[in-house]
């Protein structure tokens, strides 16, 4: 009899520590384990910075490999600049010559003036020679040939005049209201030598934002043309987490929720701390190169997953950096569901910008002033 009543009490015991295991599981589910979605379908992301060159030139030098750290502003690679200073002094030549026709142009004016009143002296004694001659054939002292003459040389004068005030009035239009520094022309070819400059400057390509050197294609000698890859840059403190969660995961999944995240780098020892930062607007699926053709009749229904963009804290990036495409491990806490599913405004300001290269507007303006005072002499303007 005491072997099937020691068995009745092990059973109990089991069945009893089976239902308080059962009980506990299902209030840990309901106090904490539902407030949770976890996924190991997470990786590190961030910003590849393409540096490129802006003008065509051949490699003369490289200051950077893979793994180099870099500061923005740095000089990464300098291209053969004797073609940009050819184009520089070919610039500079035809701004020079633009000032000195220019300056003819307003010369030109003097001239036609002076030419105008010289025409102006010749219709004047024609008319007089005309009117003398008129007076005469009316007494009967002159022919009519010549009073003919006469009256001819008056019309060729008045055309001759004519066509000096219309040589006048082509050539002003050409320098009305304006100087030799603010013509056209000289403008038009000093803008070609800011161009030539800014050119010129642009062989030396420099780091548009600090951070490490990858995927550098570029070598010495090689001919690049604009816009062409050369390397990269990963501006470490620049990352986030792309956590691919299941469709069913994210009914209570809202942005703001805090998240804890663990890189397999560091182990469990590491405990990043972020924030649902945004959810995709489509499934890793509909995004691909050859999105899933579902209208078929041997249909297989496949749980789909979303990428929610996670943002990470800039201190512990500072103090434990990642790298991109490492593998992490996310936990969201869902708790609080009252925040949005999809971003309900624009953002405000600029996500991501870098520091445009300084054009030498200072220098570009000091090398034609200086072009333009050793050409124009002493004609300064119009009249």
């Amino acid at each position: 009899m005491a072997g099937p009543a020691r068995r009745r009490t092990v059973l109990f015991l089991f069945a009893f520590a089976l239902a308080a295991a059962a009980a506990a599981w299902g209030a840990w589910w309901q106090l904490v384990g539902r407030n949770f979605e976890s996924t190991e379908n997470a990786y590190v992301a961030g910003n590849l910075v393409q540096v490129t060159p802006q003008v065509a030139g051949t490699v003369v030098s490289i200051s950077a490999d893979d793994t180099d750290r870099v500061k923005a502003g740095q000089v990464l690679v300098r291209l053969d600049m004797a073609d940009a200073q050819v184009a520089l002094d070919q610039a500079e030549a035809q701004l020079a010559q633009a000032v000195r026709e220019s300056r003819t142009l307003y010369a030109n004016n003097s001239t036609l003036e002076a030419g105008i009143a010289v025409r102006q002296s010749e219709l004047t004694r024609a008319e007089e020679d005309y009117a003398r001659r008129v007076l005469l054939a009316e007494k009967g002292m002159t022919s009519k040939e010549t009073l003919g003459n006469a009256a001819a040389a008056v019309a060729t004068a008045r055309a001759a005049l004519a066509e000096a005030r219309e040589r006048l009035a082509s050539n002003r239009t050409l320098t009305d209201r304006t100087t030799v520094e603010q013509h056209p022309n000289v403008r038009r070819a000093a803008g070609r030598v800011r161009e030539a400059l800014l050119a010129l400057r642009r062989v030396e390509i420099a780091a548009p934002v600090g951070g490490y050197v990858a995927k550098r294609s570029v070598q010495v000698g090689q001919r690049v043309s604009p816009g062409a890859p050369l390397l990269a840059i990963v501006p470490l403190d620049q990352l986030w987490v792309d956590a691919n969660f299941k469709e069913v995961q994210l009914r209570h999944m809202r942005i703001g929720q805090p998240v804890r995240l663990v890189a397999d780098m560091y182990g469990d020892q590491v405990e990043y701390r972020g924030r649902v930062a945004g959810l995709a607007a489509g499934t890793g699926g509909a995004f691909a190169l050859l999105p899933p053709q579902n209208a078929t009749g041997n249909w297989i229904k496949v749980v789909q997953r979303l990428p929610v963009r996670i943002a990470l804290d800039a201190r512990q990036l500072e103090e434990h950096p990642l790298r991109i495409g490492l593998s992490m491990r996310a936990e969201v806490e869902v708790r609080d569901s009252s925040g949005q599913h999809l971003a309900a405004a624009p953002r405000a300001g600029t996500a991501y910008s870098v520091a445009a290269p300084e054009a030498p507007s200072d220098e570009a303006d000091a090398r034609v002033r200086a072009i333009i005072a050793a050409n124009l002499g002493a004609a300064r303007g119009g009249r």
